[in-house]
């Protein structure tokens, strides 16, 4: 009966932590606090608090004695935490980088039901059309702001190992730099009109050989010459733009993937939809290129994010089992000075708080140092990846103040579990039997 009791005990204890993880992740930083602001109100002002306090500075005061059996606590957290941060922050950086790319004020048009402009096609008899629907802004000599686009997927060599890699080839037109002012020209020049030249983004030109500006690059067994290099703090950085007139041809394109235009005021999307609507020809879909570019990023991110949290775990796992290890030795050698204490009336709680409190400054050093790392190692790594364009697009990881509180929060809690069963075992040791055992 004692050992049903005991296992039933111990499952509400792991059902008890279980549910006190899952808050513990999902708390913001503001309740967080709260927690630490009742926890603090405690440890000074009631008695007990003071015990915890009291038993917590002698074991505190003990780690220089075993910090080698310490040290496992703080690397393995680090590891775990240094690990996370560093593949959460591969994620938000990719995002970050296509989230710049779009706006409200311009929108991108594709063929009905198509997700991406890899499966869009626009024909050249209804470019002229939306370019006289409502909602589409005008330039000052009353043009319409449209630029008629197709994406074209070319064979580079990159600069890290050599090998071919996807890169995207824009055939654009002459509106694309009145609708994406934040591109701009550092070096050389915009292609002319007509001719079979190229502008590269600075991404482009540090991925692949042979971009530098004078180069000529053989496409579709046509020179193709680099007059001019690109940046736009965004992933049209990783792009190679041509005149598109002079593009479709050489692939034998006959039709554009997209269509892009500047929206009339707040209510331009609004009216563009319901004029499209209208005109039966148009059998076409419109969103704002931040919607667009948001969605493009949704997928990949969320992937990383998953990744990056099941390896996290795996990780965790073994530094809860180095916590486990090195708590209970410590316990097992302050036998009888937790015995003394509680011969001389320390109640159970303080000595759990206490062995906890202990554990998780442990943990909360360890995941310092790994965030430290992520930090100074990742943060602005330039890295490239594909997009939803089957194309590689450079962009830079990001360690931000929230991944380094998500790291945090996952070292704290791996110091919860780590600590909570030595600290109960050392509440339960019979103080006649520490006693006699030391």
């Amino acid at each position: 009966m004692k050992r049903i009791m005991r296992w039933l005990a111990n499952l509400g204890v792991v059902l008890a932590l279980a549910a006190g993880l899952a808050v513990w992740i999902a708390l913001p930083w503001f309740g967080v606090l709260a927690v630490a602001a009742v926890l603090a109100a405690w440890l000074l002002l009631s008695r007990r608090g003071q015990q915890t306090l009291a038993v917590a500075s002698v074991g505190v005061s003990s780690l220089p004695q075993r910090w080698g059996a310490s040290s496992v606590i703080v690397v393995g957290i680090a590891g775990v935490v240094g690990v996370l941060v560093a593949m959460l922050a591969m994620g938000e950086g990719f995002k970050a980088t296509l989230n710049r790319t779009g706006n409200e004020t311009t929108a991108i048009i594709l063929r009905g039901g198509s997700q991406a402009e890899t499966n869009s096609v626009i024909t050249r008899d209804q470019v002229p059309l939306i370019g006289q629907l409502d909602g589409i802004a005008r330039s000052r000599d009353g043009r319409p702001l449209v630029s008629p686009e197709l994406s074209q997927v070319v064979s580079l060599v990159t600069r890290a190992d050599g090998t071919d890699a996807n890169a995207q080839l824009r055939g654009v037109g002459a509106m694309a730099w009145e609708l994406r002012p934040q591109v701009r020209i550092v070096e050389g020049r915009r292609f002319e009109p007509g001719r079979r030249e190229l502008v590269v983004g600075r991404g482009a030109r540090e991925q692949y050989v042979g971009l530098e500006v004078g180069r000529t690059l053989e496409l579709a067994n046509q020179p193709w010459t680099v007059v001019g290099v690109f940046e736009s703090g965004d992933s049209h950085e990783s792009e190679l733009w041509a005149d598109a007139e002079v593009l479709g041809p050489t692939y034998q394109r006959t039709a554009f993937q997209s269509v892009t235009v500047k929206l009339d005021g707040k209510r331009g999307l609004a009216r563009l939809k319901a004029a499209m609507a209208a005109d039966p020809r148009l059998k076409l879909d419109v969103e704002t290129t931040r919607h667009y570019y948001n969605k493009q990023s949704a997928g990949l991110t969320r992937l990383i994010q998953i990744l990056g949290t099941v390896v996290g775990a795996i990780m965790a796992v073994g530094a809860v089992f180095g916590a486990l290890n090195t708590m209970y030795a410590a316990v097992a050698a302050r036998a009888r000075e937790i015995a003394t204490l509680r011969a001389i009336g320390f109640r159970g709680l303080p000595v759990v708080v206490a062995v906890m409190l202990e554990t998780m400054l442990l943990a909360l050093l360890g995941g310092l140092i790994g965030a430290l790392l992520a930090w100074l190692v990742f943060n602005g790594y330039t890295a490239s990846t594909l997009s939803g364009n089957f194309s590689q697009v450079v962009f830079q990881f990001q360690v931000g103040p929230e991944l380094v509180w998500t790291g945090l929060k996952w070292a704290l809690g791996i110091g919860l579990v780590g600590g909570l069963f030595p600290a109960l075992r050392a509440a339960r040791l019979p103080v006649t039997e520490a006693l006699r055992a030391a």
